[in-house]
Protein backbone atom coordinates (compact mmCIF):
# COMPACT_ATOMS: atom_id res chain seq x y z
CA UNK A 1 0.00 0.00 0.00
CA UNK A 2 2.86 2.39 0.83
CA UNK A 3 4.34 1.85 -2.62
CA UNK A 4 1.03 2.73 -4.28
CA UNK A 5 0.69 5.94 -2.23
CA UNK A 6 4.30 6.92 -2.96
CA UNK A 7 3.81 6.21 -6.67
CA UNK A 8 0.63 8.30 -6.70
CA UNK A 9 2.40 11.21 -4.96
CA UNK A 10 5.26 11.01 -7.44
CA UNK A 11 2.85 10.99 -10.37
CA UNK A 12 0.95 14.00 -9.05
CA UNK A 13 4.20 15.87 -8.47
CA UNK A 14 5.65 14.92 -11.84
CA UNK A 15 2.46 15.95 -13.62
CA UNK A 16 2.85 19.44 -12.20
CA UNK A 17 -0.33 19.52 -10.15
CA UNK A 18 1.51 21.37 -7.41
CA UNK A 19 1.60 24.66 -9.30
CA UNK A 20 1.33 27.92 -7.40
CA UNK A 21 -1.48 30.21 -8.50
CA UNK A 22 -0.85 33.76 -9.70
CA UNK A 23 -3.81 36.06 -9.09
CA UNK A 24 -4.61 39.66 -9.85
CA UNK A 25 -5.58 42.13 -7.12
CA UNK A 26 -9.17 40.85 -7.14
CA UNK A 27 -8.04 37.24 -6.58
CA UNK A 28 -8.92 36.14 -10.12
CA UNK A 29 -6.47 33.54 -11.40
CA UNK A 30 -4.21 34.90 -14.12
CA UNK A 31 -1.73 32.03 -14.26
CA UNK A 32 0.33 29.40 -12.55
CA UNK A 33 3.98 28.73 -11.80
CA UNK A 34 4.93 25.08 -11.49
CA UNK A 35 7.68 23.93 -9.17
CA UNK A 36 9.91 23.31 -12.23
CA UNK A 37 9.59 27.00 -13.24
CA UNK A 38 7.06 26.52 -16.04
CA UNK A 39 4.78 29.56 -16.25
CA UNK A 40 1.25 28.94 -17.51
CA UNK A 41 -1.62 31.29 -18.27
CA UNK A 42 -5.03 30.78 -16.68
CA UNK A 43 -5.92 28.23 -19.39
CA UNK A 44 -2.81 26.19 -18.52
CA UNK A 45 -1.04 27.03 -21.79
CA UNK A 46 2.70 27.50 -21.32
CA UNK A 47 3.69 31.18 -21.38
CA UNK A 48 7.32 30.88 -20.36
CA UNK A 49 9.93 29.29 -18.15
CA UNK A 50 12.20 30.24 -15.28
CA UNK A 51 15.01 27.72 -15.35
CA UNK A 52 17.02 26.53 -12.36
CA UNK A 53 20.06 28.53 -13.54
CA UNK A 54 18.00 31.75 -13.51
CA UNK A 55 17.41 31.95 -17.26
CA UNK A 56 13.97 33.32 -18.16
CA UNK A 57 12.55 32.05 -21.45
CA UNK A 58 9.36 32.64 -23.41
CA UNK A 59 7.07 29.84 -24.57
CA UNK A 60 9.33 29.22 -27.59
CA UNK A 61 12.28 28.66 -25.23
CA UNK A 62 13.97 31.89 -26.41
CA UNK A 63 15.87 33.61 -23.62
CA UNK A 64 14.27 36.90 -22.60
CA UNK A 65 16.16 37.53 -19.37
CA UNK A 66 17.99 36.33 -16.30
CA UNK A 67 17.55 36.29 -12.54
CA UNK A 68 20.94 36.55 -10.84
CA UNK A 69 21.60 35.07 -7.39
CA UNK A 70 21.93 38.57 -5.91
CA UNK A 71 18.40 39.52 -7.07
CA UNK A 72 19.48 41.44 -10.16
CA UNK A 73 17.08 41.03 -13.08
CA UNK A 74 18.60 41.33 -16.56
CA UNK A 75 17.17 41.33 -20.08
CA UNK A 76 18.45 38.98 -22.80
CA UNK A 77 21.36 41.34 -23.53
CA UNK A 78 22.44 41.17 -19.86
CA UNK A 79 21.45 44.79 -19.25
CA UNK A 80 20.06 45.28 -15.77
CA UNK A 81 16.32 46.03 -15.77
CA UNK A 82 15.79 45.83 -12.03
CA UNK A 83 16.48 44.38 -8.63
CA UNK A 84 14.62 42.29 -6.08
CA UNK A 85 15.95 42.99 -2.60
CA UNK A 86 15.90 40.40 0.17
CA UNK A 87 13.04 42.25 1.92
CA UNK A 88 10.87 41.94 -1.23
CA UNK A 89 11.33 45.51 -2.45
CA UNK A 90 11.38 45.61 -6.25
CA UNK A 91 13.41 48.36 -7.92
CA UNK A 92 13.94 49.40 -11.53
CA UNK A 93 17.42 49.78 -13.02
CA UNK A 94 17.70 53.29 -11.51
CA UNK A 95 17.01 51.87 -8.02
CA UNK A 96 13.60 53.54 -7.81
CA UNK A 97 11.05 51.38 -5.99
CA UNK A 98 8.41 50.03 -8.37
CA UNK A 99 6.76 47.54 -6.04
CA UNK A 100 6.90 45.01 -3.28
CA UNK A 101 6.51 41.26 -2.96
CA UNK A 102 5.46 40.55 0.62
CA UNK A 103 6.39 37.36 2.47
CA UNK A 104 2.75 36.18 2.28
CA UNK A 105 2.80 36.50 -1.53
CA UNK A 106 0.92 39.79 -1.77
CA UNK A 107 2.28 41.91 -4.63
CA UNK A 108 1.98 45.68 -4.31
CA UNK A 109 2.82 48.60 -6.55
CA UNK A 110 5.01 51.47 -5.35
CA UNK A 111 2.00 53.10 -3.63
CA UNK A 112 1.39 49.91 -1.63
CA UNK A 113 -1.84 49.12 -3.50
CA UNK A 114 -2.30 45.38 -3.98
CA UNK A 115 -1.94 44.40 -7.63
CA UNK A 116 -1.72 40.64 -7.21
CA UNK A 117 -1.08 37.55 -5.17
CA UNK A 118 1.57 34.87 -5.58
CA UNK A 119 1.45 32.81 -2.40
CA UNK A 120 4.20 30.20 -2.27
CA UNK A 121 6.06 31.67 -5.25
CA UNK A 122 9.68 32.77 -4.87
CA UNK A 123 9.90 36.55 -4.53
CA UNK A 124 12.15 36.87 -7.57
CA UNK A 125 9.80 34.78 -9.71
CA UNK A 126 6.76 36.83 -8.63
CA UNK A 127 8.63 40.08 -9.37
CA UNK A 128 9.60 38.83 -12.83
CA UNK A 129 5.97 37.92 -13.63
CA UNK A 130 4.41 41.12 -12.30
CA UNK A 131 7.01 43.82 -13.01
CA UNK A 132 9.59 42.90 -15.63
CA UNK A 133 8.42 40.42 -18.25
CA UNK A 134 4.87 39.83 -19.39
CA UNK A 135 4.01 36.20 -20.02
Amino acid sequence: MKKIILAACFCISACGLFAQTIENGSHSTTGYIKSDGTIENSSHSTSGYIKSDGTIANSSHSTIGYIKSDGTIENSSHSTVGYVKSDGTVENSSHSTIGYVKSDGTVENSSHSTIGHASGVKQEWAAVCFFFFSF
